[in-house]
């Protein structure tokens, strides 16, 4: 019986499921509807179709008004007792009764004929909904309102006056509107109308003054037609002035007199044979056959006497004032031509502002007196406990670590305390400090000891600083702050490449940004266009507002952020013949370096027409170095190594960056070619050596504390704090830059021949008559063995490792295998024989 019992509720449980189970079945259909239905009318509300569909109404609402407006001309008459009886039933104005009575409201009893203002600032408005065109809109808005309100006024004074045309008597409204005869009235009871009128006419000449200088000049003109002969009158006093200086050069002349019979001696004195002079002195003397062209001598003024035999001036001696002539003016073709201006595309591009960045409350000096009085006595007591006296010691506070300078007694070693490390950092219960045994340039040595409170460094107090701000970097790149508090800058511009690694989650991502945010806050888009590189396709894809501003991209790509590998080489392939033509230019215009070359292109040196332009800085950033070698390999890391070896005369730059510091990522071309480094905190000393080739980056704390080494050589690596820039700031920024004018389309970088650059496209542009006697054979050998191997074709064939290279290139034309992968073999793409006899005979081998 409780089996049966139990059997019987089991079916009603299981009756019960099932029939919750099919209500539910058949209210999904159902649910989902309404679902549906509540996503699209949220997406509706909500997105951009909100925005699109809220302009095109205010359009439709502005050509109503304007339609309304201008019918009102001509039937404002025969709607207007209607509408003030309130009896209108059939209107005439051609938008119907509601055009009528919003013609009536707003020119009959608001602003007249300037009511039209309206519906055109309502047209910009929605032109800016829509997103067509970007307006300013407030600006339109207070002019449209001054216009408004002036012009309603001023009208109605003219009506008030009768110096208007004849037909506005025919008008069903007034012309200023009720607004302007309101205001007009309380003008004119209060100063009279004609006082009125100046009134009215100052306002506007002050407008006009504060929309153009010009103004000045205009009224300037009106109240005096003559000014323009200033210029002329005051040369007239020069002359006066001139004549007044007259009896001043007399009596130099009479000066000049008491010398001549010193003069006379010397010339008795002379020797006759010379035939330069004669004794008798009343008689002309002759220096040279041409001496009347060369000295002419005025008989008017020196009545019968020679140049030098005079003793004697006459009494009444006559001056001939001559005026001095100006030079030539230069005409138009004569002028210098303007310098060019690079900005002169966006003339009023605004720089992104201070105010787009965030300020911390912790962004601010705070010294722990305690802390670092309990570290100065553990460090002394640790040391004396191993043998170590030292004379003096002191502390250095930066946001993240605090510096402490101890200067050793005579005879201590400093291996002795560079060994200390791990007791010094046990006694401190600190995360990790590191030793600078010496400090370059001191005579002491140095402990970085974390600080228990770090602070943050924000973006918003370096680029603030005046550092930055009076910088004359041509790349300034703002990193962040010493252990002195000091902003730290480089040029990148001088570097000229800068390596990037540290481990994950070290602030490695926020010291790019960093680096994007400084160039962003102080280089204009015509100065600097910018290639990121970006694998995990989410770091750099808060950047793709600044395509048609900053962004460098090949012709056919869709995102401005590259994140595709095969887009990558072809990138990195467009970026060297971007290079190779800039040598060119620079060769033409005998130029060493890009500065040169900008500045006689401004100064007009260089002419347009024979290819000459200004040349931007390029900045190619790419991240997560790593991956693109490991799927990519040599074709990544050969075209990186050139740009790296060649571009730095022709202003380009690169910045890589990896998580990754091993050898076989940042192999020795790479670290040859990039002699600047930006290590954040990493696992290992090796990692800290293949970065720095030292030990340190193991020893750091983290969260943007790094070790940037400038690649001087000698230098040792600068402690810095990395500024910390958030992705909303970032955001901001790149939607301040965006909201204003930017080019038609990006900057295009050049097109690669692929079957040049990459020796031919796969599949195509393979010639039969070029394939290598021994290329069948080749390719049976690898679809046999199902391995790309070069090796194995020179083992095979006992053939030369040019020749094997070269079919297994032919190959990869054909093909047959795929591209190259580092060390490994290269894929086969072809499994099977009857596939390979195909393309064989395709290719007219068999």
């Amino acid at each position: 019986m409780a089996t049966s019992k139990t059997n019987t509720n089991n079916k009603k449980s299981t009756k019960a499921k099932t029939t919750r189970t099919t209500s539910k079945s058949k209210k999904k259909p159902q649910d989902s509807f309404f679902k549906r239905t509540k996503s699209s009318v949220t997406s509706l509300l909500t997105g951009e179709a909100l925005w699109v569909g809220s302009g095109l109404v205010l359009l439709l609402i502005a050509l109503l008004m304007l339609i309304s407006f201008t019918s009102n001309f001509t039937t404002g008459k025969l709607d207007q007792s209607g509408l003030e009886n309130g009896t209108l039933t059939d209107a005439a104005n051609w938008g119907g009764i509601l055009g009528a009575r919003i013609a009536y409201f707003f020119m009959h009893e608001s602003f007249g004929v300037l009511s039209y203002f309206i519906p055109v600032f309502l047209i910009l408005l929605s032109v800016k909904m829509i997103g067509a065109y970007k307006v300013k809109l407030w600006t339109w808005f207070l002019h449209f309102s001054i216009i408004m309100i002036w012009g309603s006024v001023f009208l109605s004074l003219m009506e008030k006056i009768g110096f208007v045309p004849a037909f506005v008597s025919d008008l069903s409204f007034l012309l200023g509107g009720k607004h302007g005869e309101t205001l007009s009235e309380i003008l004119v009871s209060n100063t009279g109308t004609y006082i009125s009128v100046g009134i009215m006419v100052v306002l506007a000449i002050l407008y006009l003054m504060y929309l153009t200088g010009r103004t000045i000049q205009v009224v300037r003109l009106l109240l005096n037609p003559n000014i323009n002969k200033l210029r002329t009158d005051d040369d007239d006093e020069d002359v006066e002035d001139l004549e007044e200086d007259v009896p001043a050069l007399e009596k130099d002349v009479e000066d000049l007199e008491k010398d001549v019979p010193y003069l006379d001696e010397d010339v008795e004195d002379l020797d006759a044979e010379d035939g330069a002079l004669v004794s008798d002195i009343d008689e002309p003397v002759i220096l040279t056959d041409n001496l009347e062209d060369e000295f002419p001598v005025s008989e008017e003024t020196i009545p019968g006497e020679d140049v030098l035999g005079t003793t004697s001036v006459p009494e009444n001696l006559d001056m001939e004032i001559i005026k001095p002539v100006e030079g030539e003016k230069a005409t138009d073709a004569t002028v210098e031509a303007e310098p060019y201006d690079p900005r002169r595309d966006f003339p009023n591009y605004k720089f992104p502002t201070i105010d787009l960045l965030k300020v911390y409350d912790d962004d601010s000096i705070d010294v722990d007196k305690v802390e670092q009085h309990e570290n100065k006595e553990r460090i002394r007591l640790v040391l004396r406990n191993f043998g170590v006296e030292i004379v003096k010691i002191n502390a250095t506070i930066g946001p993240t670590i605090t510096l402490y300078e101890i200067t050793p007694a005579p005879g201590v070693r400093i291996n002795k305390i560079r060994h200390l490390e791990d007791d010094i950092a046990l006694s401190l219960s600190a995360l990790g400090i590191r030793i600078i045994a010496p400090i370059p340039g001191k005579g002491t040595i140095g402990i970085e000891v974390p600080n228990k409170k770090p602070r943050i460094v924000s973006m918003e107090s370096i680029i603030n600083s005046r550092k930055f701000q009076e910088t004359k970097y041509d790349l300034p790149i703002a990193l962040g702050k010493t252990i002195t508090n000091d902003v730290f800058m480089v040029d990148l511009a001088k570097m000229p490449h800068l390596l990037v690694a540290g481990a994950t989650g070290q602030g490695k991502s926020v010291g790019l940004n960093a680096i994007l945010t400084s160039l962003l806050y102080k280089k204009h888009p015509s100065e600097l266009k910018i290639v990121m590189v970006d694998p995990k396709k989410v770091e750099f894809s808060i950047y793709a507002p600044l395509e048609k501003y900053f962004i460098a991209e090949l012709e056919d790509q869709d995102d401005p952020v590259i994140t595709d590998v095969s887009k990558v080489v072809q990138t990195l392939k467009s970026l060297c013949a971007l290079m190779d033509h800039r040598y060119d230019l620079l060769k033409k215009a005998r130029a060493r370096n890009i500065k040169e070359y900008n500045e006689k292109f401004v100064e007009r040196r260089l002419n347009p027409e024979n290819g000459h332009a200004f040349m931007p800085y390029v900045v190619i950033i790419i991240d997560e170095f790593g991956d693109l070698i490991m799927t990519a390999g040599k074709e990544v890391e050969l075209p990186i190594a050139r740009i790296a070896q060649l571009a730095r005369a022709v202003g380009m730059h690169m910045v890589i960056a990896t998580q990754r510091p091993t050898t076989n990522i940042i192999t020795g071309t790479i670290k040859a070619n990039f002699p600047a480094r930006m290590a954040f905190k990493v696992m290992s000393q090796i990692d800290s050596r293949t970065i720095l080739d030292r030990t340190g980056a193991n020893q750091l704390v983290g969260k943007g504390d790094m070790l940037f080494l400038s690649g001087m050589s000698g230098s040792d690596p600068v402690r810095v704090q990395c500024a910390f820039v958030d992705t909303p700031e970032v955001e901001r920024i790149n939607e301040f830059i965006s909201e204003q004018h930017g080019y038609i389309e990006p900057f295009i970088l050049p097109a690669v021949d692929l079957d040049v650059a990459d020796g031919g496209k796969v599949g195509e542009g393979v010639d039969s008559k070029e394939l290598d006697p021994m290329f069948a054979e080749a390719s049976r050998l690898i679809v046999t063995q199902q391995a790309g191997s070069t090796s194995l074709i020179q083992r095979k064939f006992s053939i030369g490792y040019n020749r094997a290279g070269r079919l297994m290139d032919q190959m990869e034309r054909a093909g047959i295998v795929g591209p190259a992968q580092g060390s490994k073999p290269r894929e086969v793409l072809i499994t099977d024989f009857n596939s390979l006899d195909e393309k064989l005979r395709e290719l007219g081998c068999l």
